[in-house]
């Protein structure tokens, strides 16, 4: 039924339809169901070391020889600045108290960009595909990654964005809209203007390079697939749909807030990680919505920690990173293989 093959034939998949990485939350269980589904099965390696992704891609590949995606962050290193992160740690005092997290950590980093040993680990691993957040890596890297026969994909949430993943390597580019849930793959400067909606940013997009192009934001079932291929999207990447699966490693916490959410409930946050991310409104990223001068990504990450998980551990959802899309208020309580089957059924009848 799919009357542009070009995703298809470049990933080896059989419909357009990709299962976004989501680090920390995506897993080898969900990227194998999804695989052997017949789309593409992304596995989210920005929080992992370069053993935890061998050992992943080892326990994906005795479950299936279907195409694979390993995605990683590019972000740029962060800069430490002793007065945001003191006013940072006081700003989260109370938070700490209140959900009895311990001691609060350091302000470091311990999640960090795409570097060469994690390159030579995804060659040697030879996923079918690689893609990226913030941007790409050095030349030199996408330079090895294309020699050894895999693709590349990154996140576009502009045109001017999009040209330039094309441009230094990208295979195919995926227009990440306003709409979508977690981090926003915004990485090249643009002033105050916002990131655009799906019906707004993916024919840009289309029109403005010549690489396939695949929507993400805002899209839970067949009719918003039906409607960014109409858009000229050559296939679609889906991360909410799939976070209420038993495959996803959320917590139930989590989980229980998706399917009682509206979509008419989520935000913008920069005050769990330090970097734009849509997330369900909770106590946390509501009394922190006018602060805007935190520690840099990912540093803000190791301060909020402690009182994520302490909030997991007491089942509230008040200081979770409650990660999730606007389109959250279509999704269902199911498992990975029949949310993918009920995607491609729900296209199947809207086109013919």
């Amino acid at each position: 039924m799919w009357k542009d093959k070009r995703l298809c034939d470049l990933l080896d998949i059989d419909h357009p339809i990709i299962q976004a990485p989501m680090a920390g939350a995506s897993t080898p269980e969900m990227a194998i169901a999804a695989a052997n589904a017949g789309g593409m099965g992304s596995l989210g390696c920005a929080m992992q070391t370069a053993d935890q992704v061998a050992a992943d891609m080892q326990q994906i590949r005795q479950h299936t020889n279907r195409a694979i995606n390993l995605n990683f962050f590019v972000h740029t290193t962060p800069s430490l600045s002793p007065e945001r992160a003191q006013a940072a740690q006081e700003r989260l005092t109370s938070w700490y108290e209140t959900l009895d997290a311990g001691e609060m950590p350091e302000p470091v980093e311990i999640n960090f960009p795409f570097d060469s040993t994690m390159c030579d680990t995804v060659i040697r691993l030879a996923p079918k595909v690689v893609s990226f957040h913030f941007g790409l890596p050095d030349a030199s890297m996408i330079a090895a990654i294309k020699n050894a026969g895999i693709v590349i994909l990154s996140s576009a949430t502009s045109v001017a964005e999009a040209r330039y993943l094309e441009e230094n390597g990208a295979d195919a580019i995926i227009a990440q809209s306003y709409e979508a849930g977690g981090h926003s793959g915004w990485f090249l400067p643009r002033g105050t203007a916002e990131v655009a909606g799906t019906m707004a940013l993916v024919p840009r997009i289309v029109d403005a390079v010549n690489v396939p192009v695949i929507a993400a934001g805002g899209i839970a079932d067949g009719r918003g697939i039906a409607a960014a291929l109409m858009l000229g999207a050559a296939g679609v990447q889906i991360g909410t749909a799939f976070l209420a699966t038993p495959e996803c490693m959320a917590s139930q916490t989590h989980k229980t807030a998706l399917l009682s959410a509206s979509g008419d409930d989520t935000m913008m946050s920069t005050a769990f990680s330090g970097r734009r991310a849509r997330t369900l409104v909770n106590k946390y990223a509501s009394e922190m919505a006018t602060v805007d001068d935190w520690p840099d990504f990912p540093i803000m990450n190791t301060l909020t920690g402690p009182i994520r998980k302490a909030s997991i551990k007491a089942d509230r959802p008040d200081a979770i990173a409650l990660w999730s899309g606007q389109a959250v208020g279509l999704i269902r309580a199911a498992s990975t293989t029949e949310v993918f089957d009920q995607l491609v059924t729900e296209v199947e009848a809207l086109i013919p």
